[in-house]
Parts: C-alpha cells; sequence; structure tokens
C-alpha cells in the first residue's frame, strides 16, 4: 500500500511513515522544506498538494501537518490535501486537536461541537468542517498533547524549563489527556484501514495537569521532580487557552487493537 504522510518531518507524522514502513507499505513523506529524504510541499498552496497527490497517486493519506500560529497551514492547507485525496479517491486520515475545545470539568465525546476560544482551537475547527464537507468518508481523529521521546514539543519545553534553558512555567490547573507519539500513529494506520469515518477522539486515558506531566519527564530523565516551575493559569501573563480538556476516548479504546496508554506508562515511570 502506498502511504502519503504529509508533515512527516514532525514528530507524530514521523511515527506514521516509520509504523507504515515497518508494515511493508510504500512511504512517501511531505515537509516544508524537503528535509529527513522527504518531498518538499507547502501545503497552504493547492495547485502544489494536487500536482503532488496527483503524481504519487496513493491509497491512504495521513495529514499530520500543522503550526499553531499559521491559519493557513492549518486550515487552509487541511483543505487543499482533502481536495487532493478526494480526486485520486486516497482513503483521508486528518489529524485533529483537542484545542477547539473550550474547557470543561466533564470530558468531551467524540461528536462534541468545537467551541474554541484562541486563534488555533479555531483553526482545528475551520479545518475539520473543510474536511468533512470536501470527504464525508475522511477519519478526523482528535487527539491531545503527543509525548515520548525529546522529539516531543512537550518533553522539550519540560526539559528546557528544568535545566534553566528556558524560562516560564507549567500550569497546576491546565488539564490534559496525553498520549504517547507511536500509540497515536499506530492508531491512525489502524483507522485508515478499517471502514470507520467521522470524528474519533483518540487521547491517552491518563488526565494530567500540565504541571504533573513535567514531573513524569523529569523522572523520566532522571531529574528532580521538584525543579519543574508551576504556576496557575490566573498566576501566568499568558494567553493560556482552555483549563480543562479531558477527551474521552472510549470509542477509540473499544474499536482499536491499538492500545492507548496512560502517560506514566508511556514515559516508562508507571
Amino acid at each position: 500500500m502506498r502511504v502519503l504522510v504529509v508533515g512527516a518531518s514532525g514528530h507524530l507524522g514521523g511515527e506514521v511513515a516509520r509504523l507504515a514502513s515497518a508494515a511493508g507499505d510504500e512511504v512517501i513523506g511531505t515537509s516544508t522544506t524537503g528535509t529527513s529524504g522527504w518531498s518538499q510541499l507547502d501545503i497552504t498552496n493547492r495547485e502544489a498538494v494536487l500536482t503532488l497527490v496527483s503524481r504519487v497517486r496513493p491509497a491512504v493519506v495521513v495529514n499530520a501537518a500543522y503550526r499553531a500560529d499559521s491559519w493557513a497551514i492549518c486550515a487552509h492547507g487541511a483543505a487543499h490535501v482533502a481536495l487532493a485525496a478526494a480526486e485520486a479517491r486516497a482513503r483521508l486520515v486528518h489529524v485533529s486537536s483537542d484545542a477547539l475545545h473550550g474547557g470543561r470539568p466533564e470530558p468531551y465525546g467524540d461528536d462534541a461541537v468545537p467551541t474554541p476560544i484562541y486563534p488555533y482551537g479555531a483553526a482545528k475547527a475551520a479545518a475539520e468542517t473543510a474536511v468533512a464537507v470536501i470527504d464525508s468518508a475522511a477519519v478526523l481523529v482528535r487527539t491531545s498533547l503527543i509525548v515520548g521521546d525529546e522529539r516531543s514539543t512537550q518533553v522539550r519545553f519540560a526539559l528546557d524549563l528544568i535545566t534553566g534553558r528556558t524560562r516560564g512555567a507549567l500550569f497546576s490547573d491546565m488539564v490534559r489527556c496525553p498520549v504517547d507519539a507511536t500509540d497515536l500513529a499506530a492508531a491512525l494506520l489502524e483507522l485508515a484501514a478499517s471502514g470507520y469515518r467521522g470524528l474519533i477522539n483518540v487521547a491517552g486515558p491518563q488526565a494530567v495537569s500540565r504541571a504533573e506531566l513535567g514531573r513524569l519527564v523529569a523522572r523520566r530523565y532522571g531529574l528532580d521532580p521538584a525543579a519543574v516551575p508551576v504556576c496557575t493559569i490566573a498566576e501566568s501573563d499568558l494567553t493560556a487557552g482552555a483549563a480543562e480538556v479531558r477527551l474521552d476516548s472510549t470509542r477509540a479504546a473499544g474499536l482499536l487493537e491499538t492500545p492507548l496508554r496512560g502517560v506514566a506508562e508511556a514515559l516508562g515511570v508507571a
């Protein structure tokens, strides 16, 4: 099977490409710069996306490309990829985010209506709308913070804070359901091979605060958990986003063979 991984130079995209290749699939990956041997692609350029997909003729397209500060990449780019995949009659798996939820104590189900409160979340919500309209057979996977090794933005940031390479703090009252990159990548490929269509939450079963995540990262690397700088959202002068966003991944857990490990287990500190 030929698999096109859009955003293969990123942490998640790289894991999707690695697992697909290990399974014997022919993998074509893209990056914005063409580094790491991947094809260069600007997904904000609709003609470029259409041309590449038409030339590659993949059976599956996994869109793992994103940049939190770019509406063009997150929203317009997602629409361009969906259009190209639909024209090529490729199976599309689109990676979305819990950032499109506004936050509440109760978990969000798979079909919960987006309530974004900042631009990145709004871009991801717009992307979902575009993809669903263009390709009703696509899988739209809502996920949470992606962890794993030091390729993870979350892991690197925590390590930088602990070691003093950067300034800031992790919020004690911001809750998410982190997921291991390899677990998520395996789930995306499993969904691609299934007949599932529409929205589905794929996140870890363990809800933790960002501060707790930082302490787990510290333990993973043999550092002092007490060295993690911590504050509340109210104590910060940053635009923090939603406080509590828990994704209910019960549907995915019942559908997939891929186990979705808790963050402590994924980091090897369970």
